[in-house]
C-alpha cells in the first residue's frame, strides 16, 4: 500500500478545508494518508512517502505563504524520483497571479523528480458546493493514480 503524505499551509482555513476534503476522499478509496501542517513538517520527510500532496494558499502577488518558505528551501537537493505528487491551494482572483503557489510547488516537485499525476487544483477563496465536489474528485483521482 502506498504511503501518502500531505503537507499544507492555511491562514484563513480555506486551504485547510481543501486538505480535509481531499484527505477524506483518499480515505474513502481505502488508503491511509498522513496530514501535517507545514510548520509541523520537515521537507526531508517527503522522501519517506510514495505519494505527496502539497497545499498552499497564494499570498500577495503570487507568492508562497511565509510559513512555506523554509520548507520550500529545505526541499532543495531531495530526490523525489518515483514519487507521485499533486498540488492544491486557494487563492483570490482579485490578484493578478491567482493560485500561483500551486504552480510554484508543482514546478519544485517536478524539478526534484516527482511525477505530477493530477493537474493542480486552485479554488477561489473558500470552497462552496461546486468546489467541495472538485476537492473530493481531486482526492479520488489522486488515489486512483496510485493503483
Amino acid at each position: 500500500m502506498s504511503k501518502i503524505g500531505m503537507i499544507y499551509a492555511s491562514m484563513t482555513g480555506n486551504t485547510e478545508e481543501m486538505a480535509e476534503l481531499i484527505a477524506e476522499s483518499i480515505r474513502e478509496q481505502g488508503l491511509e494518508i498522513e496530514v501535517k501542517e507545514v510548520w509541523n513538517a520537515k521537507a526531508a520527510d517527503l522522501v519517506e512517502y510514495d505519494a505527496i500532496l502539497l497545499g498552499a494558499y497564494t499570498w500577495g502577488d503570487g507568492d508562497l505563504p511565509d510559513e512555506f518558505l523554509d520548507f520550500y528551501d529545505e526541499m532543495d537537493g531531495l530526490d523525489l524520483s518515483g514519487k507521485k505528487a499533486a498540488v492544491f491551494g486557494s487563492g483570490d482572483t482579485s490578484y493578478p497571479m491567482f493560485g500561483e503557489a500551486v504552480e510554484t510547488l508543482t514546478k519544485k516537485l517536478q524539478s526534484l523528480g516527482a511525477e505530477i499525476v493530477v493537474e493542480g487544483l486552485k479554488i477561489e477563496l473558500s470552497p462552496g458546493d461546486k468546489e467541495i465536489e472538485e476537492c473530493k474528485e481531486f482526492g479520488a483521482t489522486f488515489a486512483q493514480k496510485l493503483g
